[in-house]
């Protein structure tokens, strides 16, 4: 046996290594990698007993189901009429007139993507390889269908979805993608064939990743089989690959895909790699064998040792080969024999096991080949060789005696060699002669992730639809409960950066993988939130509240973890502690035991409202800086001097001193007080009589009057007397009344030694409910005006509401803010708060992340790059959790299905039965009558 060197053999062997970074699959028995994989470990047989139930449903008819000769087993694919059309974007009829197997091949696909934990957009150049089986939905179920057929036309019913050309355009075309196209059509060795050419582009640099599978759907499904002595198929219904009872195989049905990448790219992306492709090779048997349809021990071994020479690897050091072991008399015979000589050209003395998948999912045909290179790679990645099924003694044509082989036919642990990886080979053999031979090799320990910083993790989930949401998010809650250990700032770096977002989304903080799976199985909407995003761009308003939102220990978490905001804290306390001679922190950041005097001491203006200015002011510059950039602003009474001062209408410095001055002329207006009340603005002046202002026109049926506490006081007890709830707002004095007037000229003084300037950020006025205008802003008079009048935060509300894609941010201590928006008419899922409050038992940093990860909820394009830092890795998660419904267009007539069954081509055996040959059957003559007699 010659072996031919292939040029690719010239490049360095680790430039040539391709990882395997995801699969999607459908199989019998298996509609995810964890059940296939659990299936194979378990040895759990997919071709199942059909009942007669089960054959009337699918339309077998009684005649052949009782004949003597009819097996019903079958390897069936549940849901193989079902799709989620919507997801895709396909009409009802669009997804209809689709053949299934185009529709299953699109959900692999999509599966496999975020298997990887990669969206379609950021893999680069992504190819696609790919071939289906006999397209028998188009000529029986379309076809016959007159209607259809004479309605849209033959031409757009092939193009649209019904013919093996546009299996892999149509997934490039679906997703976006940018690499190679190509249909791939070898028969039973498609799917590897495709695989093989994937690697070759990837080596060649054509593509940066690949998505390489096959799918075929028999159709009908749910029906057996005719048993015929000296054919393919089993007389029993069971494949017994290599067994001496081996006299045929199983067809089923199924898709099967997986994602490629350079390994070294892989590496670099922290992918999880489930093995590395060390090489591969592909061939033809040409005219060196019987017959067309006949195998050829030459060439088969030709591929093996050329695969074997490519990927530099010794046939002595491979553990396992999964064999196409379709378990006929003489395919599985002639495969070891072929496997046996390309082996002894290395180096001798290895013991290889032996085994074939189709024992356990029946014969897949074209998704065959890529179905056994998935369980190869999950067998690699636990390190455990499963079964191969209905193995009791060798098939006596086969002298396993003479050759480097035997058969796993129980599970075992993956042979530990020192020195060198665990290593498998994937073969698989397409009628007409087209083999492919893979040589795989278990991945390179995975570097650990690099600890988290934060003690909390961002969980998203999406979905299109709010059913797609829910199954979603129960997914993920279920991998969490039975993966506790994962690590969760992996889990959310996948979740966030390797899944495609949709409308529909759900977020929450959680510790780790168990609090994380209480939490969502719970949904408790107090940690768990679920947003819409708007229709067109969201657009964000930062809230600032005024005084009385003040607490000790407001953001210290903040403080203590983000740079950001300490950077803007440390240069507005300086600031501060200049102009008063004393350092704030003392009262903000108390020691134990002096909370209570520091908290008393914040209810003086002159030192809670700079203090709560330069706790904004931090907060916003901490926002924008995660990528949480305002496209408006507006404050309630003294916020407003913060929304001015990021606006650029005065420097930090001055803004500080005005806040500062405000609050110190605040301390020498004589006591007063502020009452929230829960009436309409003119009932409320009705009720308060003379001696008190209104202070702020909050919301409909929610304002605030001001002035002397007697009178505040006495008003109050009116109001609750008549069961009116009031809340005293925490501060002394008077805001926005007559009892303000004596210091109205010292701050007037300040404000003219000062520069202001227009807005650079639209900025709403309390004034007027309004946009400030260029004039408002530089005028100081405004800024008097504003301290001494009443604030129309409902009008201010109103024209940020005008936009239907308005997201609202309170930037500041508290939630009062938040309360005013919603109370206003803002959705509560458009409304959110940056500080926790108070009486709430969360970290600062955790009710942050929170808020951070609702704005993205509401479609912000936000910077995770702070959360996640370096040296993150891809997890396997649930894939998307389709809303499948049925699309099947069944033939127009049962005349025609069951002619359709009976005269469908039946598969050939291995080799008996590869060639025509041809057979006299006794016919009636054709016969015209003329009816005329």
């Amino acid at each position: 046996m010659s072996v031919r060197e292939p040029v690719l053999s010239k490049i360095p062997a680790n430039a040539r290594d391709i990882a395997i970074v995801g699969f999607g699959l459908d199989l019998p028995g298996a509609g995810d990698p964890d059940s296939y994989w659990h299936n194979l470990r378990e040895g759990v047989e997919s071709i199942r007993d059909l009942t007669p139930e089960d054959l009337r449903a699918a339309g077998e008819s009684p005649a052949r189901s009782g004949h003597p000769d009819y097996v019903a087993r079958a390897a069936l694919l549940d849901g193989f009429d079902q799709f989620d059309a919507e997801f895709f974007g396909f009409s009802p009829k669009d997804a209809a007139v689709m053949d299934p197997q185009h529709r299953k091949f699109l959900e692999t696909c999509w599966h496999a993507l975020e298997h990887a934990g990669h969206r379609p957009d950021d893999l680069g150049a992504v190819g696609v390889w790919a071939g289906c089986g006999m397209g028998s939905y188009f000529s029986v179920n379309i076809c016959s269908n007159r209607d259809l057929v004479e309605e849209t036309g033959l031409f757009l019913l092939r193009h649209t979805g019904n013919d093996k050309d546009f299996l892999s355009t149509r997934i490039s075309y679906t997703f976006d993608l940018r690499g190679p196209s190509v249909s791939v059509q070898t028969a039973c060795s498609t799917s590897l064939v495709a695989v093989h050419s994937a690697c070759q582009a990837l080596i060649a640099g054509d593509c940066d990743a690949a998505l390489a599978g096959g799918v075929t759907i028999e159709l009908p499904q749910g029906r057996g089989y005719l048993y015929k002595p000296n054919e393919i198929l089993s007389p029993d219904g069971h494949c017994r690959a290599f067994d001496h009872r081996s006299e045929g195989t199983v067809f089923g049905s199924g898709a099967a895909v997986v994602l490629l990448r350079r390994l070294s790219d892989a590496l670099a992306d922290g992918d999880h790699i489930w093995a590395v492709i060390r090489g591969s090779a592909i061939n033809n048997d040409g005219s060196a064998k019987a017959g067309y349809l006949a195998p050829s021990v030459e060439g088969q071994a030709a591929a093996i040792a050329e695969a074997h020479l490519l990927s530099g690897v010794d046939a002595a050091t491979i553990d396992y080969v999964e064999c196409h072991g379709t378990g006929t008399r003489l395919g599985d015979p002639i495969e070891v024999t072929a496997l046996t000589e390309a082996f002894s050209l290395g180096s001798g003395g290895g013991r290889t096991g032996l085994g074939s998948v189709k024992t356990n999912i029946g014969h897949l045909d074209t998704a065959a080949g890529t179905a056994g290179l998935i369980k190869v790679a999950l067998s690699l990645h636990h390190r455990e060789i499963p079964p191969s099924l209905n193995f009791e003694a060798p098939n006596p044509v086969i002298d396993f005696e003479g050759t480097p082989f035997h058969v796993v036919a129980d599970r075992m642990p993956w042979p530990q060699t020192p020195g060198r990886p665990a290593r498998a080979a994937v073969n698989s053999l397409g009628v007409g002669g087209t083999n492919a031979h893979v040589v795989v090799e278990a991945a390179p320990e995975r570097m650990a992730s690099e600890g988290s910083d934060w003690p909390v993790q961002p969980l998203v989930v999406s979905g299109r639809t709010r059913a797609a949401l829910d199954a979603n998010t129960a997914a993920l809650a279920a991998w969490l409960r039975d993966n506790p250990d994962a690590d969760l700032a992996d889990v959310a770096f996948t979740l966030q950066q390797g899944r495609k977002t949709f409308d529909k989304r759900r977020v929450l903080v959680a510790a780790d993988a168990t609090e994380a799976a209480d939490l969502l199985e719970r949904g408790d909407p107090r940690r768990v939130f679920t947003h819409d995003r708007p229709a067109g761009t969201p657009k964000l308003a930062f809230l600032f509240p005024g005084g009385g939102a003040q607490s000790v220990h407001m953001a210290r978490g903040l403080y203590e973890t983000e740079p950001v905001f300490r950077d803007w804290m440390d240069r507005g306390l300086a600031v501060l502690e200049r102009l008063t001679g004393r350092d704030p922190r003392a009262l903000w950041l108390p020691e134990p035991g002096a909370e209570a005097e520091a908290a008393q001491a914040l209810n003086r203006p002159s030192v809670q409202l700079p203090l709560i200015m330069i706790v904004e002011y931090a907060l916003a510059q901490l926002w924008i800086s995660w990528g949480a950039v305002p496209k408006a602003l507006a404050g309630h009474s003294m916020g407003e001097n913060t929304a001015a001062c990021l606006a650029g209408v005065l420097s930090f410095e001055d803004c500080i001193a005005l806040v500062e001055l405000r609050g110190r002329l605040f301390d020498t207006v004589a006591p007063g007080g502020m009452l929230s009340v829960p009436l309409p603005v003119e009932e409320l002046l009705a009720e308060a009589g003379e001696g008190l202002d209104l202070a702020a026109d909050n919301a409909p049926g929610l304002s605030v009057v001001s002035g002397p506490q007697d009178r505040i006081a006495a008003l109050q007890a009116r109001l609750e007397a008549r069961g009116i709830d009031c809340a005293r707002i925490a501060i002394d004095i008077a805001a926005h009344s007559r009892m303000l007037e004596p210091i109205l000229p010292q701050f007037e003084a300040f404000l003219r030694s000062i520069a202001l300037s227009a807005p650079r950020i639209p900025l709403l006025s309390n004034r007027s409910g309004d946009w400030m205008t260029d004039a408002q802003a530089t005028d100081p008079r405004y800024w008097v005006e504003h301290l001494r009048h009443s604030v129309d935060f409902r009008g201010c509300l109103t024209t940020l509401r005008a936009d239907p894609d308005r997201v609202f941010l309170e930037v500041g201590p508290g939630r009062a803010m938040s309360a005013l928006a919603q109370a206003n008419g803002a959705a509560p899922d458009r409304v959110i708060s940056s500080l926790r409050h108070p009486d709430q038992k969360i970290d600062d940093d955790a009710f942050f992340l929170m808020g951070f990860a609702r704005l993205w909820a509401v479609g912000l394009p936000l910077d995770w790059s702070p959360i996640w830092g370096e040296g993150r890795q891809r997890v396997p998660l649930p894939g998307y959790a389709f809303q499948s419904r049925r699309y099947f267009i069944e033939p127009a007539t049962a005349e025609a299905s069951s002619a359709a069954n009976d005269t469908a081509p039946l598969r050939l055996p291995e080799t008996e039965g590869w060639a025509w040959r041809p057979a006299w059957r006794l016919s009636a003559p054709d016969v015209e009558l003329d009816a005329k007699g």
